[in-house]
């Protein structure tokens, strides 16, 4: 009973996987209707409208969709609808590094694509600069999935990295920043690795990765009690991430 219970209190919600969810008009006004009922949002955008994250409300965790280094691979992968993408892509990456709550890049690796070679010093360039613009506060590195031949895709299995290969692309990622990010958790099965910035995340000795969500919510109710005015930042809503052992 407790079980069926909490299955029907929803806690967490995903604006994801439906398009572009910050295009929504009134999208402060659903993520505003969320907060009300302590469920944390995570929103991820194709980081097309730099206007429409300024304008977005603290959410508990913004992602952009970083899916390649440069203009020309990113025109290839994405296929944008907009002729301004690169400067839309960049402006939106300028925007995220003023918001004051965790902002996140997730790169998916597609082989062939995106991560050429791992020794390649320009293409890692090119990812550095990136990040230089937005400042994230997290890197999430992931290896593409395959879900099959499609028509609209040429993708196969050659193109799905293995995570020894998305580790090595962010080991060097890492090292390309100068030690300002670290690896802070990973997930062999998932093909996935998670880098964090280590003066907001690494606190003695220790990542703090996880979210204070009780924490989240209380500061999300002050800052609609003074209509906006009192803000908060990515630090003030930390949690030690659990040790593996």
């Amino acid at each position: 009973p407790n079980r069926l219970e909490e299955a029907y209190t929803v806690k967490h919600c995903a604006l994801s996987l439906v398009g572009e969810p910050i295009m929504y008009p009134r999208i402060n006004e659903m993520v505003g209707e969320l907060h009300q009922r302590d469920i944390s949002t995570f929103l991820v955008t194709n980081a097309q409208f730099p206007k429409a994250i300024i304008d977005l409300d603290p959410v508990t965790q913004l992602y952009v969709s970083i899916d390649a280094s440069n203009k020309d691979a990113l025109k290839a992968i994405d296929r944008p609808l907009f002729g301004d993408f690169w400067e839309r892509f960049t402006g939106s990456l300028k925007a995220l590094r003023e918001k004051g709550q965790r902002t996140v890049y997730r790169l998916t690796l597609v082989k062939q694509w995106n991560m050429e070679d791992e020794n390649d010093e320009e293409e890692l360039c090119q990812y550095v600069k990136l990040l230089e613009l937005g400042q994230p506060d997290l890197i999430e590195i992931k290896a593409v999935t395959y879900c099959g031949k499609s028509d609209a895709s040429n993708l196969t299995m050659k193109n799905v990295p293995w995570h020894s290969e998305v580790r090595k692309f962010a080991d060097t990622l890492c090292e390309r920043t100068n030690g300002e990010y670290g690896t802070a958790a990973e997930h062999v099965h998932s093909c996935c690795t998670l880098l964090a910035r280590k003066k907001v995340f690494f606190k003695d000795g220790e990542w703090h990765t996880w979210i204070n969500y009780p924490k989240f919510h209380q500061l999300m109710k002050e800052y609609y009690a003074s209509n906006g005015e009192k803000t908060f930042s990515t630090v003030d809503y930390l949690e030690k991430t659990p040790s593996l052992q």
